[in-house]
């Protein structure tokens, strides 16, 4: 497998290069999972980085070259919305999905 030297952004990670394993296309992953230990012996906090453009072409303005940026919340999403997933709930949804009624 090949591998390509990408740089990682914000985090504790910030500054610090790593290879990571390219697929078939040459595009490293678009998420990349870091299983931090705990010293007290508890789960693993795991760091979430997202791939990001480095810098686009003038021309045609493709990607030239991948980073990663931190993203703190570690949240899933980016993908495509199929419309047999589940929907995400809203945090302020009235509960029964009904709105309030104003008019008695």
């Amino acid at each position: 497998m090949k591998s390509e030297e990408t740089p990682f952004e914000g985090g504790p990670m910030d500054g610090r290069s790593l290879p990571v394993l390219v697929g078939p296309t040459g595009n490293p992953p678009k998420t990349y999972r870091i299983p931090v230990p705990d010293d007290a012996g508890g789960p693993p906090t795991v760091l979430v980085y997202r791939r990001v453009p480095r810098a686009h072409s003038k021309r045609l303005g493709l990607p030239k070259g991948w980073k990663y940026e931190f993203d703190p919340e570690g949240k899933r999403g980016g993908g495509p919305r199929w419309p047999w997933s589940k929907p995400d709930p809203a945090p302020d949804a009235t509960p029964g999905g009904k709105p309030d009624d104003t008019h008695g």
